[in-house]
């Protein structure tokens, strides 16, 4: 039964929606109307038949009285058979009358038509009592009244009593009969409002039916094909052979749909464009971008973005923003990016040390994308700045100003003492003592200036300056170096000799700057080289990396020693500013500009400086140099070595150890 009635439900509900507006506005309006039409009717019968009812009661009333003053000498005599007579003739004369009964003091009935209480008891040995109504008062003269519902319709009680000679008798009970016209017209006028009421509704379900067969199908296809112009789908078309005012609205609504097509296609091809735009320019930002939504789900995220924080071929699309940063950057970020959603904030900026991918420091900018008006926050702009090499630069600057300070002390307090005792001793000492005091100022001074020297040339080198580069001969300057290097090689009992291959061609360089470098070379090797040791210096030529292309041949020049040697984590940063490896190994002093003026000079050749080296063992210091070739247009190429170059670079410094 609940399933049926369930079907029911659903068959209504769905023919209901089938009906267009207007249709549901005039079955309501039909609704309405037939309602208070139907009230009015009714609320007319209900008069009629309270009129019918008030005049019951006033003819039941009178007719009481009439009957009571007639019976009540014969009750009083206790002449039951002339009340009988003349009950049952008062009885027989008038339809209007259902029953008589009469009821002594008692209330115990006594006589009554179409009851008898003698035919009864005859009978049925029984005995009846009349049921007064409990606001009847036995000492009033008038009659009670009171209607009821019986199966043979509505019956008016009149109870009168019977009093004679101020003496109370008992009670007579009537049975009045309704008007039968008047009945009749009432039923007549409710069956005719009935009538009236299903016939109208009939006609309301007759015309809603012709209205779904013949308009609510073509109204149902607009009704689809708008909400799938709503959904972006402006391809959709109602092809339906309908005339009159609903042919031209289908007309009108596929030439929009046309339209919207032709105008969608031209924005797509125009926004396709502007976001292509957008992308590229923010994919070739050196900092890292991202754009979050007010839900903290990535919008947009640039390679630079990926690289920092590992996101390379990582879905983004899935879970929140914060499910994806790094911890460090998730603690941070946290409640600044909800404080930044709330509209609390609208920049801020971090600084956050990372460890995963790799180790680095960056910068976070937060900044809040705001409606037009700059009420409402649209999103979240991240902004990342890799500022590892900045607070590298910071860390050396801060390194070489305690190193520079502490060179610049040492000598410059030295060059004091030793002249304030000259220019106040100076009569007492001797001819040795002044000049072992001179020359330790002299060597004090060159210090100073070597560490000057170093800033200089190293300022000079990172600026923008362009050094001519021409014909260098390599052995020349090769033997230049041995021969100032030599003596202090000397000193320290250290092998310093090369091995150059002959007949060397000459190579695309400036020859101070080569100069600079091989000195440079050649003098961390003495330094950082025991004695007993070993320097050599070689050069060779390398063959030709792609024959038949035109370009040219290149020189290695190599500098290997038998020296400390470079452990493999001071490599990566042996060629840095300021980096020095006696801060490790506290034996010798320096300023740790001398290997990144070497790198500097040898990358204004279009080349680079490599380094192989094993601690205790010694280190090799390796790069190519270009043959010069006046007419080639592929001088300032830069030359590295590949493939079994490297290899012959790896065996430098297993030669290096050899006497």
């Amino acid at each position: 039964m609940i399933e049926l009635l369930k079907k029911i439900r659903e068959l209504i509900v769905r023919w209901w929606g089938d009906f267009t507006l207007q249709t549901r506005l005039m079955a309501g309006a039909t609704l309405v109307v037939s309602l208070i039409m139907s009230g009015l009717t009714f609320w007319a019968v209900n008069t009629i038949q309270q009129d019918a009812r008030l005049n019951d009661t006033r003819f039941g009333s009178d007719l009481g009285l009439l009957l009571a003053a007639n019976v009540a000498p014969l009750v009083s005599e206790n002449n039951r058979t002339e009340l009988a007579r003349f009950s049952y003739s008062f009885y027989q004369s008038t339809s209007s009358v259902r029953y008589m009964l009469y009821a002594d003091e008692d209330g115990s009935i006594f006589f009554g038509i179409p009851f008898s209480e003698a035919a009864v008891q005859n009978s049925l040995t029984l005995r009846r009592r009349m049921q007064l109504p409990e606001d009847y008062a036995r000492n009033t003269g008038k009659p009670m009244v009171r209607q009821h519902l019986t199966p043979a319709g509505e019956v008016t009680d009149v109870f009168v009593p019977l009093n004679y000679n101020g003496k109370h008798l008992g009670v007579l009970a009537l049975g009045i009969n309704p008007n039968p016209t008047v009945v009749a017209s009432s039923h007549l006028t409710r069956d005719v409002t009935i009538a009236v009421f299903v016939s109208i509704w009939v006609m309301v379900i007759l015309g809603a039916v012709f209205n779904a067969l013949t308009i609510t199908q073509p109204i149902k296809e607009l009704l689809v094909g708008v909400k799938n112009i709503a959904a972006g789908n402006f391809r959709q078309r109602i092809d339906l052979p309908l005339g009159g005012e609903l042919g031209e609205l289908i007309y009108s609504f596929n030439d929009m749909a046309e339209r919207l097509e032709r105008y969608e296609e031209q924005n797509i091809e125009e926004m396709t464009a502007e976001k292509a735009k957008l992308e590229t320019l923010v994919s070739t930002i050196a900092d890292g971008a991202i754009l979050l939504d007010t839900s903290m789900n990535v919008v947009l995220v640039n390679p630079t973005a990926r690289r920092i924080f590992g996101w390379e071929g990582r879905d983004l699309d899935q879970g929140n923003a914060l499910d994806h940063l790094p911890s460090e950057v998730r603690v941070q970020l946290t409640r600044p990016l909800f404080q930044a959603v709330a509209g609390q904030s609208e920049g801020m900026e971090f600084r956050i040390s990372l460890h995963e991918p790799s180790v680095r420091t960056i910068r976070i900018l937060l900044n809040t994308v705001l409606d037009q008006a700059r009420e409402n926050v649209k999103g979240i702009a991240i902004t990342v700045q890799d500022i590892t090499r900045e607070v590298a630069l910071n860390e050396a600057k801060a390194q070489f100003i305690s190193n520079v300070s502490h060179e610049l002390r040492t000598p410059l307090f030295n060059i004091k003492s030793f002249i304030e005792t000259l220019h106040e001793y100076g009569e007492d000492l001797s001819d040795h003592e002044r000049q072992e005091f001179l020359e330790t100022a002299n060597h004090e001074t060159d210090r100073l200036t070597r560490l000057v020297n170093d800033v200089l040339d190293l300022s000079r080198l990172e600026s923008n300056r362009q050094y001519p580069l021409t014909s260098v001969e390599v052995v020349p300057t090769v033997e230049q170096i041995l021969r100032t290097y030599q003596l202090n090689a000397r000193d320290k009992q250290i092998e310093l000799g090369h091995e150059i291959e002959p007949d060397l061609p000459p190579v695309l360089g400036n020859y101070d700057l080569l100069l600079q470098v091989f000195g440079n070379l050649v003098g961390n090797a003495l330094k950082f080289t025991r004695a007993g040791g070993k320097v050599l210096l070689r050069a060779y030529s390398l063959p030709c990396l792609e024959a038949g292309h035109g370009r040219s041949s290149s020189i290695r020049i190599e500098v290997s020693d038998t020296g400390i040697g470079i452990a493999p984590e001071d490599q990566q940063a042996i060629f840095d500013r300021f980096f020095r490896v006696e801060n490790r190994v506290h034996t010798l002093e320096g300023t740790g500009l001398g290997l990144s003026i070497v790198k500097n000079i040898i990358e204004k050749h279009s080349s680079q400086v490599h380094l192989v080296s094993e601690v205790g063992v010694g280190t090799t210091f390796w790069f190519d140099l270009i043959v010069y070739m006046p007419d080639s247009p592929f001088s300032h190429v830069n030359t590295q070595a590949e493939g079994p170059n490297k290899e012959k670079a790896g065996d430098a410094i297993a030669l290096a150890p050899s006497p």
